[in-house]
């Protein structure tokens, strides 16, 4: 017998819901799978911070053009109309570029305003500045230096944060796993010592004090998953990512369970972002006691003036206003200009002084940075191979005691050992997987802090697999 039609299209139309419910689901349970890798270009990226220092490394890219475009010519033409009296008409105030005229001044004292014009034309150029204007842009190219270097160490440092968030969350993630599975041990130790407490074989006791040491755990394991999202939004905070700690998933698990090889000592700590930092603040100090020296210097220019004006009153005192607005009266010049700036020797040998302590100071602010990265170098080259040391013996440990735990739940089971020591056997147990995944991950964090100290870090990732 044929089913009706309705039916089947009330199935299809369930159906289709149904779909839609789930595509709606796993869009909603879609996590971003996140890699270290991924984390150091979203910091370079997501991070607003970053983004304005880059910004004010453009600018300062835009002032070494600015310092050289002073070598072009300057050419300002004005135009100006006005009605004002002509009586001593050099007496008054200068607005802009032209002194406002309207006729030759009055041998009286005569207060008629008259109409006047003027169109003028200004060209100036420096060409030649006896050092001044290299000393300006090697300043400039300096201070360029030292912005890019600025954004270069603040970068580097954000992306150091974020692999360390990184190995913080490994971690964590590793400690909840643990934790879980302690849990899991205290339940099925829990339903025994009921079954036990039932048949007469362990003290009602028992199953309060696993209740109890349920309930440490499940808060221990609480305590631990509150660490983790708040590192997780630390993470999302570097890498400027949207969502919650729920959203993301670690893709670098692998680092819990393996050993990076061995590190790559090469490499010169002048590469490092600190020390290109302070050696850009020495240039721009350097480039700055030069601009200094070179200011009392002569200084060359080449002028050329056009002027015209109109006036509505002519030389004889007659008023002709119609006149004022035609510009009957031309002017030409040019010549050349060098100035010298003799009582400035005072202020500038007092400014040399200055500067020069200025450069001193970073120049040994430089030793010092040379002096602290070697050291950083040193110290953790050695922790790396004291933690790898540690690591090589963790898993040994960790198998003693899950051997330990299996043998002392047995002899639980037959009565042999008592609560305290089954509980102590499990307590090993899980500070040793708790000190495999970390010893683990110190070495990797070693490995980072070897690359931090010489300021690569491709050192690290490049151990990633």
């Amino acid at each position: 017998m044929k089913a009706p039609t309705h039916l089947h299209s009330g199935f299809r139309i369930r159906f289709i819901c149904l779909g839609l419910l789930l595509i709606v689901k796993v869009g909603h349970t879609q996590k971003r799978i996140v890699s270290i890798k991924d984390v150091l270009e979203l910091v370079q990226s997501g991070q607003p911070q970053l983004q304005a220092y880059q910004e004010q490394k453009k600018a300062a890219g835009h002032n070494v053009d600015l310092t050289k475009n002073t070598l072009m010519p300057d050419l300002t033409a004005g135009y100006q109309a006005g009605y004002a009296t002509y009586n001593n008409i050099t007496g008054m105030s200068y607005p802009g570029l032209i002194m406002p005229i309207s006729g030759p001044p009055s041998s009286g004292n005569t207060y008629a305003p008259v109409p006047g014009t003027a169109l003028t034309a200004l060209f100036q150029w420096t060409p030649f500045t006896f050092g001044q204007r290299q000393a300006a842009i090697e300043k400039a190219v300096a201070g360029f230096k030292l912005a890019g270097s600025y954004y270069d160490n603040a970068l580097f440092r954000q992306q150091y944060a974020a692999i360390a968030v990184y190995l913080d969350l490994l971690y964590y993630k590793k400690l909840l796993s643990s934790q879980q599975s302690n849990i899991d041990r205290t339940r099925i130790g829990l339903q025994q010592s009921l079954v036990l407490a039932i048949e007469g074989l362990r003290p009602g006791l028992d199953t309060v004090q696993f209740q109890s040491t349920l309930a440490q755990a499940e808060m221990d394991r609480l305590t631990t998953q509150r660490l983790y999202q708040s590192q997780a939004l630390e993470l999302l905070r570097l890498t400027g990512l949207p969502g919650t700690p729920d959203d993301l998933e670690l893709s670098d698990t692998l680092l819990t369970v393996q050993l990076p090889a061995i590190p790559d000592t090469a490499g010169l700590y002048t590469q490092h972002p600190d020390y290109k930092y302070y050696e850009a603040q020495v240039a721009v100090s350097a480039a700055s006691l030069k601009e200094i020296d070179r200011a009392w210097r002569p200084r060359f220019d080449i002028w050329a003036n056009a002027y015209a004006r109109g006036s509505g009153v002519e030389a004889n005192g007659m008023i002709d206003k119609a006149g004022g607005w035609s510009l009957t009266r031309n002017n030409f010049g040019a010549g050349v200009q060098l100035s010298f700036p003799i009582l400035q020797f005072s202020k500038v040998t007092i400014q040399k002084k200055q500067y020069g302590s200025l450069l001193k100071a970073d120049e040994l602010q430089l030793a010092q940075v040379s002096v602290n990265i070697q050291k950083q170098i040193r110290n953790a080259e050695v922790i790396y191979r004291q933690n790898l040391l540690i690591a090589a013996l963790a898993p040994i440990q960790s198998r003693a005691a899950r051997n330990a735990y299996e043998g002392l739940k047995l002899s639980y089971e037959s009565g042999l050992v008592d609560f305290t020591r089954l509980t102590q056997g499990q307590y090993q147990l899980l500070n040793a997987e708790v000190m495999e995944a970390g010893a683990y991950l110190q070495v990797w964090k070693s490995l980072l802090e070897i690359a931090v100290s010489k300021g690569n870090l491709n050192s690290f990732t490049n151990q990633l697999r």
